[in-house]
């Protein structure tokens, strides 16, 4: 995984808007030496390099072990299940395992560090939370999914740290959403610079069911939109609405010692992913019961569910 998130990283600089030059909408910049746009050509075929060789690595692993005689049903043994019906190719097989590990990753951890960063600075609403889910779930369990449609407040958080008009768009124009003007314009968001999850109240159900319905009807754009809209968008709800949920439950978030910088230019890692800079944090979990339950559901999880793949 530190390959990944190191790659990741790299891949993230490089896709920035501005990063490379536009050679696609302007072809004579290909006779430019790339040199001249730090090196843009060298870089992605590193990365690229990079990229195969790690998602070849992952597979031969997952291969080596069926070899001898494992099958633990992951996502890469169904799919070597049917192969002779898929016939991918080698090619497919590596990436189509490697961007289920890269999609779900940087994108949800980078969106959970941001929740806690305004839960910290937002005491009053970390407090909410925690009401809601004391109220539903108690301290003796951790919350799971049957327990979402009972947690809006915690839907509703989730909704909020995600940060055309008459104009003639001829066949074949790019079109790039401008998500951070949508959210930040005034007029579609209420004070969008305040961390308000209230303002989600209109919009109680998961952000795929919104997605059908016209513009003025979504929650949010922090999927994308149209057919390039993320096709994580199921998976990526549930697995943060629950990561949240169960981070709340077991946890009183406190600043830690020194600066806490939430400003959207200078607090957070520039790149094709926004993540937030390394801040102090003090978790505290909040009662004995709490950490009664986590032990024995830690537990529980090592036993049904690690064990399988540290013994492969």
């Amino acid at each position: 995984m530190q390959r990944l998130y190191k790659l990741m990283e790299e891949w993230s600089q490089i896709m920035e808007p501005g990063a490379t030059p536009p050679v696609d909408l302007f072809p004579l910049l290909k006779l430019i030496p790339e040199c001249f746009f730090g090196n843009y050509i060298t870089r992605a075929r590193k990365i690229g390099q990079q990229m195969e060789a790690l998602y070849a690595d992952t597979l031969r692993n997952v291969e080596k072990r069926r070899e001898s005689g494992q099958n633990l049903g992951s996502f890469m043994d169904r799919v070597l299940d049917n192969q002779e019906k898929n016939e991918l190719s080698r090619h497919q097989l590596k990436f189509i395992g490697g961007v289920l590990m890269e999609g779900g990753s940087d994108t949800s951890s980078s969106l959970t560090l941001a929740i806690i960063q305004a839960l910290i600075q937002n005491p009053d609403i970390q407090r909410k939370a925690h009401e809601e889910i004391d109220q539903v779930v108690g301290h003796g369990r951790s919350p799971v999914w049957d327990d979402m449609k009972n947690l809006p407040y915690i839907n509703m958080i989730v909704k909020e740290d995600d940060w055309i008009d008459g104009k003639f768009l001829p066949k074949g124009t790019i079109v790039v959403i401008n998500t951070w003007g949508i959210h930040m314009d005034p007029e579609q968001t209420h004070d969008p610079s305040k961390f308000l999850p209230e303002r989600y109240a209109e919009h109680p159900l998961l952000a795929p069911d919104y997605v059908p319905g016209g513009y003025e009807e979504r929650d949010h754009y922090g999927y994308g939109v149209g057919r390039r809209i993320c096709p994580g968008i199921h998976l990526a709800e549930r697995n943060m609405l629950l990561g949240i949920a169960k981070l709340l439950w077991a946890f009183d978030f406190e600043k830690g010692s020194g600066a806490l910088d939430d400003d959207p230019v200078n607090g957070y890692h520039h790149g094709f992913l926004y993540c937030a800079k390394d801040y102090a944090c003090t978790p505290v979990v909040r009662s004995q019961e709490i950490q009664s339950a986590i032990e024995r559901e830690f537990e529980i999880a090592k036993t049904e569910v690690f064990r399988r793949f540290e013994e492969a």
